[in-house]
This record gives C-alpha cells, sequence and structure tokens, in this order.
C-alpha cells in the first residue's frame, strides 16, 4: 500500500532505494590501492591484524576514529511530505 501520489510498492522502492545508496556510499569510502606500515597522519606503524583485515589502509585505527567522526552524511529526503514537495 502507497501513501500520496506514489503507486503500490513506492514506499518498498524508497526504502530499497536509500538501503542502495548507503551500501554505495560505504563501498566508495573503502580504501582502495595499495596500503602502508605506517598511518599517514601520525606516522605510527599500522598493526598487521589491520592491514590483513582491511587491504589498502593508510591510517591507524586512531586517526581513523577521528576522521569517521568529522563524516558528514547527506541524502536525498524521499520520505518528504507532499507539502514540501509542492514548494
Amino acid at each position: 500500500m502507497a501513501g500520496g501520489w506514489t503507486h503500490d510498492g513506492g514506499v518498498l522502492d524508497q526504502i530499497e532505494d536509500t538501503v542502495t545508496d548507503g551500501v554505495l556510499h560505504a563501498r566508495a569510502r573503502l580504501p582502495s590501492g595499495e596500503g602502508s606500515l605506517f598511518c599517514d597522519e601520525c606516522g605510527e606503524d599500522i598493526p598487521e591484524a589491520r592491514r590483513r583485515a582491511l587491504p589498502g589502509c593508510r591510517t591507524c585505527i586512531a586517526c581513523q576514529t577521528g576522521r569517521d567522526r568529522k563524516v558528514v552524511i547527506g541524502g536525498i529526503n524521499r520520505r518528504g511530505s507532499k507539502d514540501s514537495q509542492l514548494r
């Protein structure tokens, strides 16, 4: 059951699109290329377990945690009200 002007299954389409966007965003943030033995930010050793678990990583856990806190996630409001869409 869809609401407003959407077709049947429209809400499920919105949910699927939102999940797909989230997955694509997360994959885009994964490191790629050759990794490093030392952190690019602080110069400390990157533990071997981290390098094996996340090939291509270039930051230690502490520096990556700081980077992750700064990430601003924006997106499209697919669930806006009809009134907001008419403006």
